[in-house]
């Protein structure tokens, strides 16, 4: 057996976020990631010779607390400047938001708006310290422990009694119900509720929280705003491996992990190590796991381990994906009536119903008979993904259910995929012609693909009863598990999905205590 002092199992942005804090604090650290290359959910693959692209859309939630504990500007990495975000229609009076500008809205909307959104800035402020800090287990009353709500709860109270208030309702709302009482402009409602749901098993209607989403992106580069790194996505990866190799990890591919050893017995036990499919066993005192929180215990961690209340509580957790990729290789870039610069995020969710709609299907098992989405052309920051003169485009489809009725049989996907191509055409005239090579990954492949239970992109739901110190759930909240020795440093982890390393930077220093 090798011997580490930790094993980081899988090389996504918060595994080597982990990985590198406990490098550079002395630790010998070993990554293993069963795929060719880093990134997980967020690297780039090749669908068509010659075509590549970037599974991830953005970098607008990373932390950029994340940035500077693994000076990863050091490593050559940089942003781009706020993006906009742009609601299609069909008749080409696209609404464009960005910074604290709406064009193409109505006039009174577009007044509100700075507002609106210096409000939510506040709040996404206020919990900064709450996304930053490991949250103390339910019933826990030590000093360290008060101090993390004390802090939390100082920030609250700075914000004044009647902004305070207003807080606390914020936070209980559907996505609907705050934007509703403030724009009347239904493509801009739309487009508003598009971070508050991506990703998630929820529509603006949703009382289950979408609120809580928005306000961790928010708590990103750009306030939120769309933003890509200078290079294109395969550009943050790549910091992330420098940074990882600088601190002296070592990092092994197509190294799938099959099991963690266990060791002792319902006396006490204790993780020593992990075994590969291969056989090979390699021996640690620390495993964390970047698995999605259902992988890393009923697969790797395994039942027999784990009592039946906490495993029943894992089977219980709400983590089956509703978000398909669709992939295009493209001719050229397509001309889309009304917007010259493509080079945002478009969205096709024109109104709130849209949105509500296209979930309503989803909600028994069916693929929605009209699609929302998100558009992005990341050719246009990284012109290697495609020869010269050429384009990908990459779709976020919604809402595509991972336990889809059929079981996702080619007729299913077949027609999934022709209502996909079919709605792009209506906002996008002549896409279809400019289509080299196509291809539609549902929740079921991303789950196949990149070991992600259900394809979930934030491995489990971003909701009240699944997050906090609640996430993925007690008893797994503080990034320790019930088998000393095995931490959590994934999404499914506090505080959540969405590419912000913050995950992987509190378990570390969780870890490190």
């Amino acid at each position: 057996m090798s011997n580490y002092d930790a094993i980081i199992v899988g090389a996504g942005h918060n595994g080597l976020v982990c990985a590198t804090l406990l490098a550079k604090a002395g630790k010998r650290v070993l990554v293993l990631e069963a795929n060719a290359s880093e990134g997980g959910l967020g690297a780039s693959r090749e669908f068509h010779e010659g075509f590549q692209v970037p599974m991830a859309h953005g970098a607008a939630s990373f932390s950029s607390t994340v940035l500077k504990d693994l000076n990863l500007a050091g490593e050559g990495l940089s942003f781009s400047d706020a993006l906009p975000t742009v609601g299609l229609s069909e008749d080409g009076n696209h609404v464009s938001v960005v910074g604290d500008s709406v064009t193409g809205a109505l006039e009174a909307d577009a007044a509100a708006y700075p507002a609106y959104r210096a409000k939510l800035k506040r709040y996404a402020k206020v919990l900064k310290s709450i996304w930053e800090s490991t949250l103390p287990r339910l019933g826990a009353g030590g000093l360290a422990e008060s101090l993390v709500y004390a802090k939390g709860a100082l920030n609250v109270r700075m914000l004044g009694r009647d902004d305070m208030g207003e807080f606390v309702r914020v936070l209980t709302l559907p996505m609907r119900d705050l934007i509703d009482e403030v724009f009347e402009d239904p493509k801009l409602q739309g487009l508003l509720s598009w971070d508050g749901v991506i990703g998630n098993k929820m529509a603006p209607r949703s009382p289950n929280n979408a609120v809580l989403p928005l306000l961790l992106r928010m708590n990103g580069l750009h306030d939120g705003d769309h933003c890509v790194p200078n290079g294109g996505m395969n550009a943050l990866n790549e910091a992330l491996l420098s940074a990882a190799k600088k601190a002296g990890v070592t990092i092994r591919f197509d190294a799938p992990v099959a099991k963690f050893i266990i060791e002792g017995d319902e006396n006490g036990q204790r993780a020593t190590g992990v075994e590969l499919a291969s056989g090979e066993a390699l021996e640690a005192s620390t495993i964390v796991s970047s698995a999605d929180p259902k992988t890393t215990f009923m697969k790797l961690v395994g039942t027999r381990h784990l009592d039946i209340q906490f495993t029943n509580r894992i089977n219980r957790l709400r983590a089956d994906g509703m978000v398909a990729k669709y992939h295009a290789a493209l001719s050229e870039l397509p001309k889309i009536n009304g917007l010259d610069d493509l080079g945002g995020r478009l969205l096709i969710a024109p109104t709130f119903d849209a949105i509500e709609f296209a979930y309503d299907d989803a909600k028994y098992g069916e693929a929605s008979e009209h699609p929302v989405m998100e558009i992005t052309f990341p050719s246009l920051q990284d012109p290697s993904l495609a020869p010269d003169g050429k384009h990908v485009m990459s779709v976020n489809v919604m809402y595509a259910p991972y336990k889809e009725k059929s079981g996702w049989s080619d007729a299913a996907r077949s027609a999934f995929l022709g209502r996909v191509v079919e709605t792009l055409e209506k906002y996008i005239p002549g896409i279809s012609s400019l289509v080299i090579a196509q291809e539609l990954l549902t929740p079921a492949d991303l789950e196949a693909e990149y070991h992600a239970y259900g394809g979930h992109w934030h491995h489990g739901e971003l909701s009240l009863e699944q997050a906090l110190m609640m996430r993925p759930t007690y008893y797994a909240a503080q990034y320790n598990t019930p088998i000393p020795g095995v931490y959590l440093c994934g999404a499914g982890a506090h505080p959540g999905g969405g590419m912000t390393g913050l995950p992987g930077r509190n378990a570390a220093r969780e870890i490190l205590k």
